[in-house]
């Protein structure tokens, strides 16, 4: 290779570098650092959800002695793909996504494994494809679960029920959390849907969305959010409504406002994922593809339907 070869691709691996915003050594690639290096492509960091993610693939990564750069997309599909064929030219050992477009990323995961670059997926459900395994909850089910904590509470309090969904119809795990959710809650006659409304996994958009559903549907007495930034929305659309007394808050994922929405009696019950655990398995799971090992390609993480009967073993999380 020639000298002004070599500086070519010298500058654009630091350009490559620059754009995710990650600090290398010197003038070392990847391929070249003597710690195998993980990179775990992530959605946002707005959401509490993926940065417990992160903090878990963090502590992985330090415990094993590897290396982890994490790369946020801003809710953008085609950085994630970006990305991925970046850490591909790199020559990172192995990557994680935590994808927003399941299809779309598809290519630039084949390419990864055409690289011989192992990739494994986490939360959000890839399609067939050439990637080592699928780590998370089983989104579909776990709704059903939470629809048929709404239909136990509903039964409880008089039997019928008109219900609002916020939720965000760009994300696959989310829609199945919903189709979940509603297929369980059409077993009780007395059960209606005001209708959807679409957060797009942004807070202040699920705020403004659910404010809208509330103010449009004066009869509602309950809203189902499918995600942290929706619930989130939901429960200070609720607040700011003043409906505190008549809308009931079923949804995904604590936070500190949630869990002050349990106590003071409105947000009834709650999906509780592990984010933490997910980042851990993830990193720890591409170490051994690294290593030349395998891995199991479904590798489930249990969820907890919150209450006010079990959320103090939750509180500690926000404080």
């Amino acid at each position: 290779m020639t000298k002004g070869r070599s500086r070519v691709i010298t500058r654009r691996l630091f350009a490559a570098t620059l754009v995710l915003g990650i600090a290398v050594p010197g003038s070392m690639a990847f391929a070249q650092a003597s710690e195998p290096t993980v990179a775990l492509v992530q959605i946002n960091q707005q959401a509490l959800f993926f940065n417990q993610m992160n903090q878990g693939a963090t502590a992985a990564a330090e415990k094993a002695g590897a290396k982890l750069v994490i790369f946020n997309a801003n809710n953008d599909p085609a950085a994630q793909n970006n990305a991925i064929e970046t850490y591909v030219a790199e020559g990172v050992g192995a990557i994680i996504v935590v994808a927003i477009d399941v299809n779309g990323v598809m290519p630039a995961v084949q390419q990864a494994a055409d690289a011989g670059i192992p990739v494994l997926a986490v939360d959000a459900i890839l399609p067939a494809g050439p990637h080592k395994s699928q780590i998370g909850v089983d989104n579909e089910g776990a709704g059903a679960e939470i629809g048929q904590a709404f239909l136990d509470y509903v039964k409880e309090t008089g039997g019928s029920a008109k219900i609002g969904i916020v939720g965000a119809l760009n994300s696959f795990i989310q829609n199945q959390r919903q189709k979940g959710f509603e297929d369980t809650i059409k077993s009780n006659a007395d059960v209606t849907v005001a209708g959807v409304v679409d957060g797009r996994n942004i807070q202040d958009n699920a705020l403004a969305a659910a404010e809208t559903l509330i103010t449009g549907n004066p009869d509602m007495t309950a809203v189902y959010a499918t995600g942290e930034p929706a619930l989130v929305g939901a429960v200070a659309a609720v607040e700011a409504q003043g409906a505190t007394d008549r809308v009931k808050v079923f949804g995904w994922d604590l936070t500190e406002q949630v869990i002050k929405g349990i106590d003071d009696g409105f947000v009834i019950a709650v999906v509780q994922q592990d984010p933490e655990r997910m980042g851990a398995v993830a990193v720890e799971s591409a170490l051994t593809l690294i290593d030349g090992g395998t891995v199991d390609p479904v590798i489930p993480v249990p969820v907890t339907i919150v209450t006010k009967e079990n959320v103090d073993k939750f509180r500690s999380m926000f404080q």
